[in-house]
């Protein structure tokens, strides 16, 4: 059993390490890539979002990029500036905005998208069906599974208390 537990935490150190370097390289990558568009990442992740759920407050858009609200209002502020996103009154509450992506912020976001998924495609050209499959599915739940175990309230950048 001892041995198992070992191998269980030497595979997750590994793990770690694998995870931590792709994160890494994605980041510069996206950073990279992204900024050549005139947008920061996290804007491009707003746009993605409001695909995503659609239209939405601020709160909600918020909550679904896991940013405190008054980033999240930089952000749309900014994207609203460029002409990427809308920012109409809600129809349920009178105080608060309805955010939504503009048919620009569309085009732009595919653009983004179809750039990054010819590198991605390029990346694993040399995998197999089975593995590339596998690494999706993986991928996947080892998000849902980092999710479900963070402790992070959407919005809440720390709320563990893990942060230093």
């Amino acid at each position: 059993m001892t041995s198992t537990i070992q191998s269980a935490t030497a595979d997750a150190a590994e793990l770690y390490d694998a995870l931590a370097a792709l994160v890494r390289v994605y980041q510069f990558r996206d950073r990279d890539r992204i900024c050549c568009h005139d947008v920061s990442v996290t804007q491009c992740y707003a746009m993605e979002a409001l695909l995503k759920i659609g239209p939405c407050s601020l709160n909600a858009l918020a909550a679904e990029l896991y940013l405190d609200k008054s980033t999240a209002s930089r952000v749309a502020m900014v994207l609203a500036r460029k002409g990427y996103v809308s920012r109409r009154p809600d129809p349920d509450d009178a105080r608060a905005m309805r955010l939504d992506i503009t048919a620009a912020g569309r085009r732009l976001r595919e653009r983004i998208r179809a750039e990054m998924v010819a590198e991605q495609a390029a990346m694993i050209e040399d995998l197999g069906p089975a593995v590339r499959q596998g690494a999706v599915v993986l991928l996947q739940r080892l998000s849902a599974s980092a999710a479900a175990r963070s402790g992070l309230e959407p919005g809440v950048g720390c709320a563990t208390g893990h942060c230093g």
